[in-house]
């Protein structure tokens, strides 16, 4: 079935996302305890509420989103071009823009968002801190009262699960196995928080983000066993 979307219906796209605070200490007490108790059972007994807060980055409820990066292609003739472009500052701004640009451009019945593991992370991160932020959900994130198949998301872990819902991959070794150049630069999920608060680099960020982005269209690419981008076809905008 992938083999009949139109790749021009398609948006693919990434998250980057680190704790709401620099530090612990930025909580205020009732939040800190709270984040005690929703880490408790992910934190060993030698493991404090405070040492666990460089992971708070991974919950909507105590992390917040720095940028979003998409991707989309424009494919003309024989022309083919991959677009990528990112949303990045204030986080309200930041859902905003994302919104606009689904309300806008990817609203269609035939338009489908596209990520790794997008399901289960990217897509509810950005949907609850549109709630939390009181940003109005576009239709594509609004999945009240949808039927599993109305649901406007592809995702490619998903897609490599086969229906082995025990198993994941991370989009790095997803990208080795099937040939597909590493999406990473000089950093990981692990670093982006001290590169946002410590090195205040969010150029380093953004470039990691997008990275991501090119490389889950890869992998769409080669589920539908056609050629891989090359780097004349991507065009940063």
């Amino acid at each position: 079935m992938i083999e009949k979307i139109n790749l021009n219906n398609i948006l693919f796209l990434d998250i980057e996302t680190v704790p709401e605070y620099d530090s612990y200490l930025g909580m205020d007490e009732e939040t800190k305890k709270l984040w005690e108790n929703k880490t408790q059972y992910q934190r060993r007994d030698e493991v404090t509420a405070e040492d666990f807060y460089e992971r708070a980055g991974i919950w909507a409820e105590f992390g917040k989103i720095i940028t979003i990066s998409v991707g989309y292609f424009v494919n003309k003739a024989d022309v083919r071009n991959f677009r990528v472009t990112s949303f990045w500052g204030e986080e309200k701004k930041i859902l905003q823009d994302f919104s606009n640009l689904l309300n806008q451009h990817f609203n269609g019945a035939q338009h489908v968002l596209c990520g790794h593991n997008a399901k289960e992370f990217d897509i509810p991160f950005i949907a609850r801190r549109m709630i939390i932020n009181s940003v109005a959900l576009p239709d594509k994130l609004n999945l009240f009262g949808k039927k599993p198949w109305e649901v406007p998301h592809l995702d490619t872990l998903e897609l490599w699960k086969f229906g082995d819902y025990k198993h994941f991959t991370s989009l790095k070794l997803l990208t080795k196995v099937l040939g597909v150049p590493s999406p990473k630069g000089d950093i990981d999920g692990s670093e982006v928080a001290r590169v946002f608060y410590i090195e205040n680099d969010i150029d380093r960020i953004i470039t990691y983000c997008e990275k991501d982005v090119i490389a889950v269209a890869q992998v769409f690419l080669r589920f539908r066993r056609e050629e891989l981008l090359i780097d004349d076809e991507i065009i940063h905008v």
